[in-house]
């Protein structure tokens, strides 16, 4: 099993946007890794249900020491398994999968579970989360974190679907610590250009949204 390096938090800190890449091949997946670090990003979640996910986690692990790199879509201990073998930093869920997030937190492992109500952002942050992720949170919008972070003040919420660059700073505002970005992210069309500086580009622009709360 590869020794997992631990998830740095002050790199995470200074650009808490996790970017969510799926269904794309290692060598696309360099070029927007190469793109993060020119933009100041750090965090890139891998999904498992992505064609050789653990080999490109591990690829992008060791070519990338200054990325948080882990994976994502994890819903199942098999799941769990193969990402740590991988040397997943972090892992995200879609859902409250109780075993998987007992066993990274009895590991040190950063974990992010999947939640969409009170009670399961409640569930999953007292099972040991490091933050929790809002999701789907496109139906949901601002509104809906700052209502929930009312009486669970204390709880770490990470919304994820639908964040734009538009609404960002809006999420921020309402009390997100951070935020999980895909499509609007990882801009398809630059993507399929090769465009990685343009892709640099709009990685920065999205982060200054939110350089009032960094």
């Amino acid at each position: 099993m590869k020794t997992n390096n631990p998830f740095n938090w002050k790199l995470h800190n200074n650009a808490p946007i996790v970017g969510i890449v799926r269904n794309l091949p290692l060598e696309t997946i360099i070029g927007i890794a190469n793109a993060y670090v020119t933009a100041g990003l750090s965090t890139i979640e891998i999904t498992m249900n992505t064609v050789d996910a653990a080999k490109i986690i591990t690829e992008i692990q060791s070519k990338f020491p200054n990325l948080n790199v882990g994976a994502g879509t994890v819903c199942s201990m098999e799941d769990y398994n193969e990402a740590i073998s991988a040397g997943s930093q972090f892992i995200v869920t879609p859902i409250i999968n109780e075993d998987v997030i007992k066993k990274a937190v009895a590991g040190g492992i950063t974990i992010f579970p999947g939640a969409f109500t009170p009670t399961e952002a409640y569930k999953a942050w007292s099972l040991g989360a490091s933050a929790v992720k809002i999701f789907p949170a496109t139906q949901l919008g601002p509104t809906y974190i700052k209502d929930v972070l009312a009486p669970l003040n204390k709880i770490k919420l990470l919304p994820t679907g639908g964040v734009t660059k538009d609404n960002i700073e809006s999420f921020f505002a309402a009390g997100a610590t951070g935020v999980g970005m895909g499509s609007s992210l990882l801009d398809k069309q630059l993507i399929k250009n090769n465009d990685f500086n343009g892709l640099a580009d709009h990685f920065k622009s999205i982060k200054d949204e939110i350089k009032a709360y960094l």
